[in-house]
């Protein structure tokens, strides 16, 4: 039966490219979708996965940075530098605002960094220096080299105008960007220079940050202590949170087109073998062999439109960054699992029509053609 399934795929390779070309769109497209929000989700918590901290602090209630306002009095910091645990604290100030690079407006994470931060920087500088002085700005270097911004132009940030004094890698996304400036700056801008957005904390070799994090909160009045890690998964939620329609009804839209090229073209060539299977029955096959055979070819279409949606989307991985777009393909385990089941319903969907017209034949029909 599976030879009979082969048979009938690769007999019309016209046939043959429409189903695995139809099934590989509908699978591509479904798999650029999880690695588009997967890369999404990486860039977006870029900077509390590299800002080097094991907890972050901020005010009660208060769970992620994106779409989120914390404010926490300076004096904070020493009551959270003196939990057992803790090795460093860095306060920094953060703001979702608009950087003017000359004709261009980028949309920013706006961070204010004391002297000398011990974390929460810039992660990887490319030129310049790796933390700014009082007046100075770090901003992204795609962003700058697009708006025709370099070392010792000015931008504009909250308003005012600073000097870029150094350019960072990995610090923008589709949408927006990181920059930097000191928190005395970022202070006067504001006209608050009592309380700070994060506290940013390291915590002593040996020590557990689930523990550190949870004396915090207990030894600490008004505020909430998660581990990077935590901080960085409601991160991500936020992110799902507001994407998860769109995403879902996009995933409808490929499923559906799968399972349609997948049933036309199996049901067709089922149909174009009508005689065949008529012979077969006639010489003592039964329906449950021919259901396999259809089942099967429907299983082979999807698995070559499998292979090929999963290549050309490793393809676009590779090739979108080179176009100069802040955005980056992420293809997981989790996402090949789930188009793999996906694509195991439209097998097995696509057959039920044929697998009708196969019940209903009538094996005379043979003899009296």
């Amino acid at each position: 039966m599976l030879r009979l399934a082969y048979r009938n795929l690769f007999q019309n390779k016209t046939r043959l490219a429409i189903s695995v070309g139809g099934a590989a769109l509908a699978l591509m497209l479904i798999l650029s979708l999880d690695a588009i929000m997967a890369g999404i989700e990486r860039q977006v918590t870029a900077y509390i996965d590299y800002s080097g901290a094991d907890i972050f602090v901020a005010q009660d209630g208060v769970r992620n940075m994106h779409m989120a306002s914390s404010s926490l009095a300076a004096s904070v910091a020493s009551q959270v530098k003196a939990v057992p645990g803790v090795a460093s604290v860095t306060p920094i100030l953060y703001l979702t605002n608009v950087v003017d690079l000359g004709e261009a407006r980028n949309l920013a994470y706006v961070i204010g960094l004391p002297p000398r931060p011990v974390v929460g920087g810039p992660w990887r500088v490319v030129a310049g220096k790796s933390a700014p002085s009082v007046g100075e700005a770090i901003i992204d270097r795609g962003v700058a080299e697009k708006s025709g911004v370099g070392l010792g132009d000015e931008v504009k940030i909250l308003g005012e105008e600073f000097t870029v004094v150094g350019l960072s890698e990995g610090t923008a996304t589709l949408v927006n960007s990181v920059a930097f400036i000191s928190r005395q700056d970022f202070a006067e801008v504001r006209g608050d220079s009592r309380t700070v957005s994060f506290l940013l904390v390291k915590v002593k070799p040996g020590e557990s940050p689930e523990a550190v994090a949870a004396r915090i909160e207990a030894g600490v009045n008004k505020v909430t202590a998660q581990t990077r890690q935590a901080f960085a998964a409601q991160e991500r939620k936020v992110i799902n949170d507001m994407s998860t329609d769109v995403i879902t009804i996009m995933n409808l839209v490929g499923f559906l087109i799968g399972l349609a090229v997948m049933a036309l073209t199996v049901y067709t060539a089922t149909l174009a073998r009508r005689a065949e299977y008529g012979v077969l029955k006639a010489l003592g096959a039964r329906n449950g062999h021919l259901y396999r055979a259809v089942l099967a070819q429907a299983l082979i279409s999807v698995l070559l439109g499998f292979a090929l949606g999963l290549a050309f989307t490793l393809l676009l991985a590779v090739a979108v960054p080179r176009l100069g777009l802040n955005l980056a393909l992420e293809v997981s385990g989790e996402s090949l699992l789930k188009v793999g089941g996906v694509s195991l319903v439209i097998a097995g969907l696509s057959a039920v029509l044929p697998v009708r017209q196969i019940a209903g034949l009538d094996p005379a029909m043979v003899f009296r053609k």
